[in-house]
């Protein structure tokens, strides 16, 4: 088993965050199976895609009931743009979705900057810039930083969710994900 498990949806920027995990020496998979994902000693959700095909993934291979027990246990997640999106209640996207609900808040439209913003911005409250591609925004009590006046990332026990990309995201996202590791 690897310490490591990227969640496969049908979709995603697999590939991406596999690379980055190698470039830190971390041995990964790709999977969407229950044991894979329950008993891992790190699980990031990737971003990338739309909510709706990536619920449906989810449910039908027993990957969503396994992210939600792995949350309840208080195990070590990470979640990328989409992966933060999915662990909200619901998402606006595609007329409406109902996702993982994990962490209580919604998934809108971006409404104050361009959409899809795409590009580099400082993570107030980390002050280091990152990389972000996205065209939604949580709205949650579990924010802890912002970008630009939107959400960057939330927390709640052992979940993590950022919208940049830490893995297209150079040095300073490499330095993110091994601290992420770190603690789990």
């Amino acid at each position: 088993m690897s310490d490591v498990v990227v969640v496969d949806y049908g979709a995603g920027n697999t590939r991406s965050v596999q690379s980055a995990l190698m470039l830190l020496g971390r041995d990964s998979v790709v999977s969407s199976a229950s044991d894979d994902i329950c008993d891992a000693e790190f699980v990031i959700l990737p971003g990338v895609g739309s909510a709706r095909s990536a619920m449906e993934h989810l449910t039908a291979t027993g990957a969503a009931a396994a992210l939600t027990a792995r949350f309840r246990a208080g195990k070590s997640m990470l979640g990328i743009c989409l992966g933060m999106q999915l662990a909200m209640h619901s998402s606006s996207e595609d007329g409406g979705v109902d996702t993982l609900g994990l962490l209580v808040g919604t998934v809108e439209r971006l409404a104050t900057l361009p959409v899809p913003r795409l590009g580099w911005a400082r993570v107030t409250e980390w002050g280091e810039s990152f990389y972000f591609a996205h065209s939604y925004v949580v709205n949650s009590p579990d924010q802890c930083a912002t970008s630009d006046g939107v959400c960057a990332a939330v927390r709640r026990d052992g979940f993590l969710g950022v919208q940049f990309h830490p893995e297209k995201s150079g040095p300073a996202g490499l330095r993110f994900l091994e601290q992420c590791l770190s603690l789990a």
